[in-house]
């Protein structure tokens, strides 16, 4: 007879792998309880229920990969390896590897609520411009402001050190009995392993990935409940980017839609100067004149100053971000490149030829040209990506440290940048050295993590309900300073200033938390010696991506270029639309008309009426009018397309 200490290697390994499960739900308890603002709205306890089940299907893949090495080292065949010294060292590897795992899901706890998704291997790209002890700096902030998360990966850490069990010694006598045994086991885990990696067991069955998470949830973004981050890290490790979809013949897709713009009118150019202000993490909802319908009438923002800009100047109530993250931001404000898959600079097409404001202004008009960041140079790859696109300088924090009528590095925040009232009123500074007409942008960083405040304004600010609130105010009266110093410059009366946001932050009203809401960013232009353009536009939608042809519609430009954006002042709101792309979920929305879809690449999964649905709670996609839901569903189509088309083929500038 076999005795059971024969099956003990099975029994054991089956006990280590529950374990793991069991941490990975608790990470994902953990997940949703930092994110409670972001989920709880659309949370009942049924669909909360089905979430962590579906979790489930997710976690075996993720588990099965970074557990491969372990369940072979148990399952082995071999007699010599039944020892305590080598169960003793699979234990340490066991205790490591799942360790380290679940630290990526912890840190998802945290950095989900700024990117919207799980982390993806793109992240190593990312942040790989930034110093290692500026990293280190970052890190240990987060550590302490999230210190119970910090003990909370310890405590799992111990648990799976603490309750991993090691199989009983074989008998001696039935070595037979025992090769037998484990290999009849090793043969059967292999494939159960492999359909566990896969998410099926069928032939027909493709490999899950992060979209099929969309399956089980009512709103993209609860993919993010569903999902882990090692599952994303393994399923986006060495993908192509940009898969070109066939939904429509070439010629037809043209007809639809066209990034290729064309100039229609005999209009005069007009030189102006071209000033565009990137407020990191600026979200509609921290200005008060855009929110009326907040706190019953009386909430009154954080940004003083911009709700004074905005009587003389024209923005949007309908207004949208492209992306989540800063690197999303500058090619959609600049070179009207929307986020679509993964964020630009993180792809082979970064290396493409690409057009911009600036590009386009420097080289067939004349303009001079200065990108503005304060951060080291070098950081988030802006300034590879400003030089590619035709800005001709870079000023970031050592062209700052190198102006003897700054403070250099005393006005560094100690982790990221230089503040942005010093800052600000250096790039007032240097513009006023340009040669007219000039093009310039700034990207501002106070605003960013780990939100330190300069200490002379501690208390000054209004603190709310999110982090940012206090740095917003700060930003904004940094901003405010810059114009005070703008308007008794010689060129600020013949310049057009466009001011919007790299993506949202701090989003806390039920109104900026839903799938739509996470971009609302505002989008402002103004021109003081053009002042027919001030208003509320409340019809036309509006999104980053239209402020690089709003611009050189507004100047007259003359040339083709290539955008995917639309002139937002000459375009009918009824042709108006926006996109962007979910990456929690791999989802995309359209807005156009009354309309918002979401697709998921091969169909229309739901729809609201965004204007009236602003929680987002009644999906029309079966009753809404079926010809309107198809004409957006082709339009958007279209755009996909030709996006990724043209990022595979490196035409993303116009051609003779």
């Amino acid at each position: 007879m076999i005795k059971k200490e024969l099956f003990s290697n099975v029994l054991t390994l089956a006990w280590n792998l529950l374990l793991v499960y069991v941490c990975y739900t608790l990470c994902r308890l953990a997940f949703l309880f930092v994110n409670w603002d972001t989920f709880s709205g659309n949370l009942s306890w049924g669909y909360t229920i089905s979430l962590l089940g579906a979790g489930i299907i997710f976690d075996t893949t993720a588990i099965l990969y970074s557990n491969a090495l372990f369940i072979l080292l148990f399952l082995l065949p071999l007699h010599w390896k039944e020892t305590p010294s080598f169960y003793k060292g699979v234990r340490w590897i066991f205790t490591i590897v799942n360790t380290f795992f679940l630290i990526t899901n912890l840190i998802d706890c945290v950095y989900f609520r700024f990117s919207g998704r799980r982390t993806t291997m793109t992240v190593f790209q990312e942040f790989k411009n930034e110093g290692e002890g500026n990293l280190a700096s970052i890190f240990l902030d987060e550590f302490i402001s999230y210190w119970y998360l910090v003990v909370f990966a310890a405590l799992l850490s111990y648990a799976i050190y603490k309750l991993y069990r090691s199989p009983q010694n074989f008998p001696v006598k039935q070595k037979l009995s025992y090769y037998v045994v484990q290999l009849v086991t090793l043969l059967i885990a292999i494939p159960f392993t492999v359909f566990g990696m896969r998410g099926g067991m069928t032939t027909a069955t493709r490999p899950i990935t992060l979209s099929n998470a969309n399956q089980y949830v009512r709103r993209p973004l609860d993919a993010g409940l569903v999902l882990n981050t090692p599952f994303s890290l393994f399923r986006t490790l060495g993908k192509t980017t940009f898969v070109t979809p066939n939904y429509l013949p070439d010629s037809e897709a043209v007809a639809v839609y066209s990034p290729i713009h064309t100039p229609t009118d005999s209009v005069a150019f007009r030189p102006m100067n071209v000033v565009v202000i990137i407020w990191e993490g600026f979200s509609k909802q921290h200005v008060g004149s855009l929110n009326p319908q907040l706190e019953n009438g009386t909430y009154k923002g954080y940004t003083p100053f911009i709700d004074s800009l905005l009587t003389r100047s024209l923005t949007f109530q309908y207004s949208y971000s492209n992306g989540r993250k800063s690197i999303d931001g500058m090619p959609s404000v600049l070179s009207s490149i929307p986020s679509f898959v993964e964020p630009f600079f993180l792809t082979p097409s970064a290396l493409n030829d690409v057009s911009s404001i600036a590009g386009e202004l420097t080289k067939n008009k004349g303009y001079s040209s200065a990108f503005f960041h304060g951060a080291m140079n070098g950081s988030m790859g802006f300034q590879a990506f400003a030089r590619s696109v035709g800005f001709q300088k870079y000023f970031g924090r050592t062209e700052y440290n190198e102006d003897p009528n700054y403070n250099g590095d005393a006005d560094f925040d100690g982790t990221w940048a230089i503040w942005d009232e010093e800052f600000l009123q250096f790039y007032c500074d240097r513009m006023s050295e340009m040669k007219e007409p000039f093009v310039t942008s700034v990207f501002t960083a106070s605003s960013h993590g780990p939100f330190v405040l300069p200490e002379r304004y501690k208390g000054k600010f209004p603190v709310g309900e999110d982090p940012f609130s206090e740095l917003i105010g700060y930003s904004d009266y940094a901003i405010g300073r810059f114009f005070e110093k703008a308007e008794k410059q010689p060129w600020f009366k013949n310049t057009l200033f466009v001011i919007t946001a790299d993506h949202t932050s701090g989003n806390y009203y039920p109104d900026y938390v839903t799938d739509l809401g996470y971009y609302k960013v505002p989008v402002i232009f103004y021109a003081p010696g053009m002042p027919d353009l001030k208003g509320l536009d409340t019809e036309k939608i509006v999104e980053q991506i239209d402020i690089m042809p709003t611009v050189l519609g507004i100047l007259g430009y003359d040339r083709p270029y290539v955008g995917f954006g639309q002139d937002a002042l000459h375009t009918p709101a009824s042709e108006k639309f926006a996109v962007n792309y979910i990456h929690a979920s791999g989802i995309y929305q359209f807005l156009k008309g009354d309309y918002l879809i979401q697709f998921d690449g091969e169909k229309v999964i739901h729809a609201y009426r965004f204007r009236t649905d602003v929680l987002m709670k009644d999906d029309v996609k079966d009753s809404m009018p079926q010809e309107v839901r198809k004409e957006m569903e082709t339009q958007l189509k279209s755009i996909i397309q030709q996006y990724m088309q043209r990022m595979n083929n490196n035409e993303l500038v116009y051609r003779e």
